[in-house]
């Protein structure tokens, strides 16, 4: 059966690409492949990444064109030109509008480092999410893998998986074990679980 095409959006490290490909080698990301790697920062360590494993790769930054359409236009072109069927969303810095969310329905993933609907939506991101949860006092955090829509965060929810908020934690170390308590086992999971839907409809 033909593997569903999946582009990962990256901005920076990329190590939640790292969890895909790794999961994807072990084959427990078997109904979809990574048939490209798409950033928003063209000095994003996930291209040497995707580089490393022959994973082609395109670099489209926002400031470079006059509008977002022009923007998220150029993004179609590139995904189509791939025969990209899924998109998952992995650490992705730039946002994405209706225009383009609503012409990937129920094919958009993103990966957020807490339990929706806590600390989400517009302005948190990377570590804000977890100085949030730190100051809010919370005890149990997490990280949640949801269907992109137009309301950011706002998609439908896949997976969750809470994670222990420890006595003395900095937003680093917080965020450190929720990537590797929830965000590298939840991604993988749910792209899996997503490829295989669409699998299933060709």
């Amino acid at each position: 059966m033909l593997k569903t095409k999946i582009a990962v959006f990256v901005s920076g490290g990329g190590t939640n690409l790292q969890a895909l490909i790794d999961a994807q080698q072990n084959g427990s990301l078997s109904s979809g492949e990574i048939a490209l790697v798409v950033a928003s920062n063209p000095q994003a360590y996930a291209l040497t990444r995707a580089a490393e494993h022959g994973i082609p790769s395109a670099v489209v930054v926002r400031r470079e064109f006059p509008s977002q359409t022009a923007y998220e236009e150029t993004l179609k072109e590139v995904l189509a030109e791939y025969g990209i069927e899924m998109i998952v969303l992995a650490g992705f810095m730039s946002i994405l509008s209706e225009n383009f969310t609503s012409a990937y329905p129920k094919r958009i993933i993103n990966i957020h480092p807490s339990l929706i609907p806590s600390f989400c939506g517009k302005g948190y991101y990377g570590l804000k999410v977890h100085e949030a949860a730190l100051a809010y006092g919370v005890k149990v955090t997490g990280a949640t893998v949801h269907f992109v829509n137009e309301i950011p965060d706002g998609g439908e929810i896949l997976l969750q998986k809470a994670v222990e908020v420890k006595e003395g934690d900095t937003p680093e170390a917080l965020q450190r074990r929720v990537m590797e308590e929830a965000e590298w086992i939840l991604l993988p999971k749910a792209t899996e679980q997503v490829a295989r839907d669409l699998q299933k409809g060709k």
